[in-house]
């Protein structure tokens, strides 16, 4: 008997994704890094997706306060070793993840959908379907 397996990623990944965000976040936080182009920056790590074997990371960032999320993953790419050095030390894992930064364009996407919900072809198909006699 085959079990199928989920779509999604397992229990373990979220929760290694999760302690991975934290880490980050933290590392961030300290202001450790040299690069001048990070210098100053505040990053927003919104999510962190981790492989199925636990050896790849891929965190999810934006500048907080709005910016080039583009050369701020860019940036955070170029040190990536420093960080994959400091997940060991902060992370509980048998082997570091190789981390890759990518700019998070969920939120992008999400302003997209809601300028289409309030196109005026919308809201005009919208008000019709609410009448009584709309179907």
């Amino acid at each position: 008997m085959t079990r199928k397996r989920s779509e999604g990623p397992s229990q373990r990944q979220l929760r290694v994704g999760e302690a991975l965000r934290h880490a980050l976040v933290e590392v961030l936080a300290r202001g450790e890094l040299r690069d001048p182009a990070l210098a100053g920056v505040q990053v927003t790590v919104t999510e962190v997706r981790v492989s199925p074997d636990l050896r790849a990371a891929t965190a999810f960032v934006l500048p907080f306060g709005g910016g080039d999320a583009q050369a701020l993953a860019r940036g955070l790419n170029h040190a990536a070793g420093y960080f994959r050095k400091a997940l060991a030390d902060a992370v509980d894992l048998r082997v570091a993840p190789t981390i890759r930064f990518e700019p998070d364009r969920a939120f992008g996407e999400a302003d997209r959908v809601e300028m289409l919900l309030r196109s005026p072809g919308v809201v005009r198909d919208l008000a019709k379907k609410n009448e009584p006699d709309g179907r």
